[in-house]
């Protein structure tokens, strides 16, 4: 009898710890554990109200849980997502799903409320204190194509850090006319990356409106009659990237590319151009400058 009772408990027992490694599936799939679950933002829509959500860098992905819902970004803010309901009083709770450029994913649950208690709401930005280990289960990092193989947050964290060190490690490129200066203060590279650190200075009383900022590899020497070979690079991020410069003020950007040197005969243009002005300023980047860029510590990234 005694026998017969340790048989048994063994099977129990057996029995016990194949359940608990089971789930959904055969009869050997892993359950997934809470530990590893990204625990979802509950949230109230209405039919009449519209619930606007501000992230804290550009949405990139957003998947509506059902039809149910409506969202979209709110004109030409890039990291704001308006939602609402489409379907007046749906009672089965539904979810979203958005995902920003700085990797972060974030998880909704929907119900639908006559009188949402918030309409306005702004996610945190993970990464303000330049933490990168102190992050909470819902900013799990997400990589994304245009980045390839580095990772999104640490592109974020070292154009951050090197917007608030603001040296200037480089002295002979940049243009001053018309009482504006352009600088480049330094290059920096990160495995695939190359960050160009940058500043606008004015020193007039009219605002600067920039147009737009132009990058692209030009020949040194364009003989006449010959056609122009000309290459636009163009930076996958930019830190703080404005488009006016008040009177008497700097601003500083940081731009990421991916990693691309310059051929012997040729140069890195890099220009500015006015809104509705003249005040143009350009630079010529050797490839000598490029190579010697400096190289990113990761622990010293804040």
């Amino acid at each position: 009898m005694k026998q017969l009772i340790i048989v048994f408990s063994i099977l129990v027992s057996a029995f016990q710890s194949k359940a608990q490694n089971t789930g959904p599936g055969d009869g050997f799939t892993r359950i997934i554990t809470y530990d590893r679950m990204i625990p979802p933002y509950g949230l109230e829509v209405s039919f009449d109200k519209t619930v606007h959500i501000i992230f804290p860098s550009t949405v990139k992905y957003v998947d509506l849980g059902s039809s149910n819902l409506i969202a979209g970004k709110a004109g030409d803010a890039e990291n704001v997502i308006r939602v609402k309901a489409a379907v007046r009083g749906f009672s089965v709770e539904t979810n979203f799903s958005v995902i920003c450029d700085d990797g972060s994913f974030y998880s909704f649950n929907v119900r639908y409320a006559a009188e949402p208690e918030k309409l306005n709401i702004e996610m945190k930005d993970f990464i303000h204190d330049g933490d990168a280990v102190n992050r909470p289960n819902n900013a799990q990092e997400v990589y994304l194509r245009e980045l390839g193989s580095e990772s999104p947050l640490m592109v974020r964290l070292i154009m951050k850090s090197i917007h608030a060190n603001d040296k200037r490690y480089i002295k002979h490129l940049g243009s001053k006319r018309f009482s504006i200066q352009y600088l480049l203060k330094g290059i920096y590279t990160h495995q695939n990356m190359i960050y160009f650190h940058t500043q606008i200075k004015n020193l007039s009383n009219v605002n600067y409106d920039i147009d737009f900022i132009r990058f692209k590899i030009v020949d040194r020497k364009v003989a006449k009659r010959t056609a122009i070979q000309e290459t636009v690079i163009v930076p996958v991020r930019a830190f703080n990237y404005v488009t006016r410069v008040g009177g008497h003020k700097r601003e500083v950007t940081v731009f990421a590319f991916d990693k691309f040197t310059i051929p012997d005969d040729k140069r890195l243009a890099v220009e500015i151009f006015e809104k509705n002005g003249g005040r143009h300023q350009g630079f010529a980047v050797e490839n000598e400058d490029l190579v010697r860029a400096r190289v990113v510590n990761e622990l010293k990234v804040k």
